[in-house]
């Protein structure tokens, strides 16, 4: 008796071993989760959790927080953040900066596109000048100026693009380099109406050479012995077109010297108020579609005045 007694009572005091318990576990000191849209993720992401029960705490005892909930719930919730981080990205995103082509030599095309601009240009006015025999050109530049500036300001009022608005300050400005805006344009058309469009190209060639002297002289600009070189081509082919032109016509050239006189001293000009120009917009800063803009929408009432000037609205009756 005594023997089974002893037995028993160290039975009672030896400490009871039990097996790890997994995340579902019985009533004391259960640690149980709600499912969700990340619990097979987070169980694939995550290795199996295992917890300890402790057999000598109370039934009403609640067992440790498991350290590996917290990283559960964080990479569940960073998943989210991130997927919709995304989502506001893309509707924040305009629409048309979605739908717009990804061009790598955006150079390259402005470029083509001014070349066929420009020739277009020149060849519809030559057509309409000698083929028509057309003698009203100061009305033809005020309507190509029209158009320039209902096209301009159609994009700039949906948006498309950025121009300046038109202030008094910018305007007084801005007024000598539209001047010589104006009689480039108007000697240009005068000229093209005599020459042919060969010789009229190789003729403005010559304006390069006035230029680059002029910010020599004015602005005491630097250039390379090989951009003298060039220069000087220039003039000699220009010298050498004029010799051996067949239709030579001293009214023509005549204009074309002085308008690559008034060409070289619009982009002088234009040098020296650009930094003026830019204190008297808004924003500070000018750019090429503002002076687009600026330069037509200010040669508009100049060139009705010289059209009244010229006599081309009795020219423009009668026709």
């Amino acid at each position: 008796a005594a023997a089974s007694s002893s037995s028993a009572a160290l039975h009672r005091r030896a400490p009871r071993r039990h097996s790890p318990a997994t995340v579902s576990v019985g009533h004391e000191g259960a640690a149980r989760f709600p499912q969700g849209p990340c619990s097979g993720a987070m169980a694939s992401r995550n290795p199996p959790l295992v917890t300890h029960v402790d057999p000598d705490a109370p039934p009403g005892r609640k067992a440790p927080d498991i350290g590996n909930r917290s990283t559960m719930g964080t990479s569940c919730v960073d998943d989210t953040d991130l997927e919709d981080v995304k989502a506001s990205k893309d509707r924040d995103m305009p629409s048309h900066l979605l739908m717009l082509p990804n061009i790598q030599n955006q150079s390259l095309l402005s470029g083509f596109a001014y070349c066929i601009a420009s020739c277009s240009m020149i060849l519809v006015n030559k057509f309409v000048l000698s083929g028509y025999g057309f003698n009203a050109g100061i009305f033809l530049m005020i309507y190509q100026n029209i158009v320039s500036v209902t096209i301009v300001s159609a994009l700039s009022l949906s948006g498309v693009i950025p121009t300046e608005p038109l202030t008094w300050k910018l305007i007084k400005v801005w007024l000598p380099v539209n001047i010589i805006f104006v009689g480039m344009l108007i000697t240009s058309m005068f000229s093209l109406k005599y020459i042919n469009v060969a010789m009229l190209t190789i003729l403005k060639n010559v304006a390069n050479v006035l230029t680059a002297s002029g910010e020599t002289y004015f602005f005491k600009k630097q250039h390379d012995r090989q951009v003298w070189i060039s220069l000087m081509l220039m003039i000699i082919s220009a010298i050498a077109g004029g010799i051996t032109d067949l239709s030579f016509h001293a009214v023509g050239y005549t204009w074309q010297i002085l308008n690559c006189f008034l060409t070289a001293s619009y982009s002088l000009t234009l040098r020296h108020v650009m930094d003026s120009a830019k204190q008297a917009t808004k924003s500070g800063n000018l750019n090429e579609l503002s002076m687009v803009l600026l330069n037509n929408v200010l040669s508009l009432p100049l060139g009705i005045i010289l059209v009244l000037g010229f006599n081309e609205v009795e020219y423009l009756l009668e026709t």
